[in-house]
């Protein structure tokens, strides 16, 4: 047997792999940060062989309660991802059957760099603008895809928190929609707007196996108000580029470790909130829980009091700062309890079908943008 993490985005640190029924791991610490949840990893076994995994420190990890209910992903081919037999007691217990000769095992399923660069190069070829607004720390571009000729200015950013790929798959399918010929609310949100589209703010923390931090160790999410070239060039560059274009609506794309739902936290508690934003907000939600069964409002973190919210997180900040919609859209590492799926769990083929949801859910909000 053998275990290899040694690739983008791979984490784990190897204790014992002789025994299949007793192999022991350990998630590895985000890049100069306490942070520690992510795990992505290949086995190599023979078919047929009985696999009993044990993380050992999941109990040590950053966020203990998202490990209740949840279960690993699993995928022999990187395309269909389903759920493994799954426990914790303080220890995180992984069990499958190996189906063929090798198999690979992450926390959600991965969205490599590679796939990014696909992604970039296919909405390129679909007459989409593309740029690259800087440099991460370690030298890696921050792509921004832009389309549309239509004065209303639509951000939508992902994977700030680059172990949350849940995000960039939601980006896949988003942009899938966008960019179908055949889809006439694309064509009409096209030409009514501009969208402005960065579907991964941390290139360096995903090449890392991070969950939350980029190569400085900093949580890009509480950036926003005072970002630095030295410690978080990622959000200053796209704070930068939305200064210059404007921004009128902005969808923040995330994953929640322990809630079983997709949800949005909201900016109700902006000090600039007002009813034209409280408008647009309940229409959106109303407008996208009309287009989607995977979506749901009577879950999620509790509502930052008026005047409270805090404005180095980047839907506030931008709320905040361009009087606008920002939304932080939260997606589930475990099933969506609501739409269940115990096979496959939330999955990437349902997160791009949320994006595209999210997508077509724009299109009667332009009316409502100042």
């Amino acid at each position: 047997m053998h275990i290899d993490s040694q690739f983008d985005g791979g984490n784990i640190t190897v204790l014992a792999c002789e025994d299949p029924l007793n192999i022991q791991v350990a998630i590895q610490k985000d890049t100069e940060s306490e942070f520690l949840q992510w795990f992505s990893f290949r086995l190599y076994a023979p078919k047929g062989t009985d696999i009993h995994i044990n993380i050992i420190n999941a109990h040590e990890t950053s966020y203990t309660k998202g490990w209740i209910n949840y279960k690993a992903r699993y995928s022999y081919d990187e395309e269909i991802w389903r759920q493994a037999d799954t426990d914790y007691d303080g220890g995180l217990h992984i069990k499958l059957t190996m189906e063929q000769d090798s198999v690979s095992i992450a926390y959600f399923a991965p969205y490599p760099l590679a796939r990014h660069h696909q992604l970039i190069r296919w909405c390129q070829g679909q007459g989409a603008t593309i740029r690259s607004l800087g440099k991460s720390i370690q030298g890696r571009s921050m792509d921004l895809i832009r389309t549309g000729t239509g004065p209303k200015q639509l951000w939508f950013i992902g994977r700030q928190h680059p172990g949350e790929t849940m995000a960039e798959w939601w980006m896949e399918g988003f942009c899938e929609a966008l960019f179908d010929p055949a889809n006439p609310l694309s064509s009409s949100l096209r030409q009514e707007a501009t969208l402005h589209i960065v579907p991964n703010m941390n290139p360096d923390g995903s090449f890392l196996g991070n969950l939350r931090c980029n190569a400085a160790g900093a949580n890009l999410n509480r950036e926003w108000k005072n970002p630095t070239q030295e410690r978080s060039p990622e959000v200053l560059f796209v704070r930068n580029e939305m200064e210059r274009t404007g921004v009128n609506f902005c969808l923040d794309i995330h994953g929640d470790e322990s809630i079983p739902y997709n949800f949005f936290a909201g900016p109700e508690g902006i000090p600039a909130y007002n009813k034209t934003i409280e408008r647009s907000y309940k229409n959106y939600t109303q407008y996208l829980l009309d287009r989607s069964p995977d979506f749901q409002t009577a879950y999620g973190y509790p509502k930052n009091l008026p005047g409270k919210a805090n404005l180095a997180v980047c839907s506030n900040y931008i709320a905040e700062y361009f009087r606008c919609v920002a939304i932080t859209v939260e997606q589930p590492f475990k099933d969506s309890d609501i739409t269940p799926m115990p096979d496959v769990g939330w999955s990437p083929q349902r997160a791009k079908h949320f994006g595209a949801a999210c997508l077509a859910a724009c299109v009667p909000l332009l009316h409502d943008l100042d």
